[in-house]
């Protein structure tokens, strides 16, 4: 028999959650149950190919501790994976066991989130372990507590070894019905591929910008008027300031556009048009969202800059002064 701990903790000295998982643990080895756990704050990148980590199991644990709300972003995120890329029919065999402590308020609402969870993806919910904890150090030092706990482990364990199913529920008929995943039927196989793609950072800020460029590149075979380049120039001209007294020359490169937009401000005048000069004060580069977000004033120059989605060459304080000079 082989069971998995998922635990969605912060790994805090202070969570009682581990006290329990460690309890729980020492029980069911002591059955002979090869017992594999994955704190899910240690491989939170990854936590989209976790669901591939259900193969072979025969039940699983999810533990959390509720610090103010809910069962956490974590645990959260790793049903979201199992419901997106997760072997439905391979879930259908696998019994769930919760382990809720809590230090707060919430820990009844965080346990029926975890079993109403694992019922739509079609699992088995079997009771689990769900308690306030005041003080760690007085409950694991609790006799009464820890033999609940053990209880609960061989509860867990005869479950399992015979088969016990669950009465039927409502949440079989609702997940035919009305829960449908928003996404093309893939095979298991496929699934797991595309959770792994989905975790790869690189892969997916790639694929944005492929997604950017096809839809740049069909707007054009369409035929539909690209005013995304011609209205530029005005646009920095409406917003131009000449009341500011200042001078310096810039080159903003649209790199998904591939243009080189020219900026002289010359105390006042201002000289705007598309060409290449290397000899200018400060060389940006962006992408035209980038530059329009700035004109609608959902961003500035600077706040961009400080993203990441601008870079550039030259004096930062000249770079500043473009949020002077225009007005957007």
């Amino acid at each position: 028999m082989k069971i998995n701990i998922y635990y969605g903790g912060r790994g805090i000295i202070e969570d009682p959650t581990l006290f329990v998982i460690n309890s729980v643990t020492q029980v069911l080895e002591e059955l002979r149950v090869d017992v594999e756990r994955y704190n899910l704050y240690d491989d939170k990148n990854n936590i989209s190919t976790m669901p591939k980590t259900l193969k072979d199991v025969d039940g699983i644990i999810l533990a959390v501790h509720v610090e103010w709300m809910g069962i956490g972003g974590l645990m959260q995120q790793f049903l979201d994976a199992c419901w997106l890329y997760g072997d439905k029919e391979l879930m259908s065999r696998i019994y769930m066991m919760p382990i809720v402590m809590s230090s707060t308020y919430g820990e009844r609402d965080a346990e029926n989130t975890l079993v109403k969870s694992w019922e739509l993806l079609g699992g088995i919910p079997v009771d689990g372990l769900c308690a306030y904890v005041e003080n760690t150090t007085a409950f694991e030092t609790n006799t009464s507590a820890l033999k609940k706990i053990e209880k609960k482990a061989e509860e867990m364990y005869r479950a399992i070894s015979q088969k016990n199913g669950a009465f039927p529920n409502s949440s079989v008929e609702i997940r035919k019905k009305v829960l449908k995943t928003k996404s093309p039927k893939l095979t298991p196989q496929e699934s797991e591929q595309l959770s792994e793609y989905i975790s790869d950072d690189n892969y997916v800020k790639k694929q944005k910008e492929d997604i950017e460029e096809l839809a740049s590149l069909f707007k054009g075979l369409l035929g539909e008027p690209d005013d995304s380049y011609d209205n530029i120039i005005e646009t920095f001209r409406n917003a131009f300031d000449s009341g500011v007294q200042f001078a310096a020359s810039y080159i903003i490169k649209l790199e998904d556009i591939d243009k080189e937009l020219f900026i002289r401000i010359n105390c006042g005048v201002l000289e705007c048009k598309y060409e290449c000069d290397s000899r200018v004060d400060v060389y940006i580069r962006t992408r035209l969202p980038v530059l329009q977000d700035i004109f609608l004033g959902k961003k500035n120059f600077q706040g961009a800059f400080m993203s990441g989605a601008v870079t550039a060459k030259g004096n930062f304080n000249t770079l500043r002064m473009l949020d002077n000079v225009f007005k957007f």
